[in-house]
């Protein structure tokens, strides 16, 4: 069934144009014949069009080949994000073969262990990293192999693997989440969809890891659905100071990182921004109110949405975060949501296939009617629009058997731009159990102000919020941080603090 709410954001003769491909392969044979000559991937050294991207893909597809790998082998890819990295991960699925794309930031010895957990046939390795992976009991292989002439793609099955991800999955318990094709390409086409033109002439910079789902569908691959241009990020920080150079016209980021991006442009100005910047796709998680009104200011419209690595990353969208602030907004096409006792099931083709090699823990997500069961608590209102309360692992029990969302507590103090971030959960006071928020500062709000002032405020801030909640959800336990929190890689506040 046709979904307008996506497809009206489009031109029509844009959306006349685009269509879902469910595999690797055929998506790669679209975009040679679609955007050809177009710009495809560009690490402002070499710059490569679409027809030459995909032609590079073959040659290193029969490198693969020469190599002994087969269709079904396990390759894991151990990179930055460059233009090496998309095109290994390209070349090894549309291969027949399932990539692993390993953090750079994973030592040595979990690079091995990765290794022998997903009994990888080898290991894509860039020359800065070759001497940390001597031992990893597979084939290692330079990220820049590729042979003189091209191999074809092998034909697959959309229901084939061609990703595995690394997840907490919804217990928290790191876990490979098996990916196939139909669902990289269902949260590869679901991410073209925003407000106004997508076709021809959008240019992004690949700041979020490949090894993570949200950089690589939403970040890459949708990118390349548009034939828009990907610039490579293999150093963060010095790819922040290339914005005004590359000058993007949608960047996909998370809540962190474009914090800070747009505290650079406060203070350099909008100049530094490029000026062409007209979307930011944020994710991963929660959005505080005050970037989305840093963004406005600017003239850039805010995108969110709401996804996780076993449904593919992207499954809502809003384009009504104006009117609907707190809504991730509505499923986007070919998927179906609903709440069971509060928690938001998804069934689609972006559904993953299962953890790697842990036939229990899938059993405990995945329904036999193929529903995912994600962890998160939602609602959907009458309009189609949900909004995400909590997560249950993380709900605390209050002694009269009451189960508390920390996160729908923390929501009002998000909307005050003096704070930066915060963390609801149990304490131990007086012997008892109680619940408390620790608060950090926006240091920008309180220049010149004491420690004490600022204490006050936010001791003013809780009695005000705790007037809106019941008495048995009340703050009890008010800490000021001096230092950051704790982050997980996506740079959500860690709610493990120890």
């Amino acid at each position: 069934m046709m979904n307008n709410y996506f497809f009206e954001m489009l031109p029509a003769e844009e959306m006349k144009q685009l269509a879902y491909l469910p595999t690797i392969p055929e998506f790669l044979d679209w975009i040679q014949e679609k955007w050809a000559d177009r710009p495809a991937l560009n690490d402002l050294g070499s710059r490569y069009s679409y027809s030459q991207m995909c032609d590079r893909i073959a040659r290193r597809r029969a490198w693969l080949d020469s190599q002994g790998l087969k269709k079904g082998d396990r390759v894991a890819v151990w990179d930055r994000n460059s233009i090496d990295a998309v095109e290994n991960f390209l070349a090894v699925t549309s291969g027949g073969m399932t990539v692993i794309m390993l953090p750079t930031a994973l030592p040595a010895p979990a690079v091995a262990g990765c290794c022998a957990k997903f009994r990888t046939s080898a290991i894509i390795v860039r020359d800065e990293f070759s001497g940390l992976v001597p031992q990893v009991g597979c084939k290692v292989l330079p990220a820049n192999g590729m042979a003189s002439s091209p191999a074809p793609s092998v034909k697959v099955d959309k229901d084939e693997p061609a990703a595995i991800f690394f997840t907490g999955g919804t217990t928290g318990a790191p876990k490979g989440a098996v990916l196939p094709h139909r669902a990289l390409m269902r949260g590869a086409f679901n991410g073209i969809f925003a407000p106004g033109s997508q076709l021809f002439g959008h240019r992004t910079i690949g700041f979020l890891p490949l090894s993570h789902v949200f950089g690589l569908i939403k970040g890459t691959l949708s990118i390349l659905y548009t034939g828009g241009e990907w610039y490579a990020a293999e150093d963060m920080k010095a790819s922040v100071g290339k914005i005004p150079v590359i000058r993007p016209t949608t960047l996909t980021l998370v809540p962190g990182l474009c914090e800070i991006i747009l505290g650079l442009a406060g203070m350099y100005g909008e100049q530094f921004l490029g000026g062409n910047l007209k979307t930011i796709i944020a994710g991963a998680a929660s959005v505080p109110p005050r970037i989305i009104r840093q963004m406005k200011k600017l003239g850039i419209e805010g995108f969110p949405g709401y996804g996780m690595t076993e449904g593919a990353n992207l499954s809502t969208g809003n384009a009504d975060i104006g009117t609907r602030p707190d809504s991730v907004g509505k499923a986007y096409p070919e998927q179906e949501i609903k709440t069971v006792d509060g928690e938001l099931w998804i069934r689609g083709d972006n559904v993953f296939l299962g953890y790697y090699n842990d036939p229990e823990s899938t059993a405990g997500v995945l329904t036999e009617d193929g529903w995912l069961r994600t962890g998160d608590l939602g609602r959907i209102d009458e309009d189609g629009f949900i909004y995400i309360t909590g997560r249950i692992k993380n709900l605390i029990i209050l002694p009269n058997g009451e189960n508390v969302s920390p996160e729908s507590i923390e929501e009002p103090f998000y909307k005050c731009d003096a704070l930066k971030d915060c963390l609801v959960r149990e304490v131990d006071k007086n012997g008892g159990k109680v619940i408390g928020i620790e608060i950090l500062p926006n240091p920008a709000a309180f220049e010149g102000k004491s420690a004490e002032e600022t204490e006050n405020f936010f001791k003013t801030l809780v009695d005000e919020v705790n007037l809106t909640l019941p008495a048995t959800h009340r703050i009890q336990d008010v800490v000021i941080r001096k230092e950051d929190f704790k982050r997980t890689g996506s740079m959500k506040v860690a709610r493990n603090q120890n």
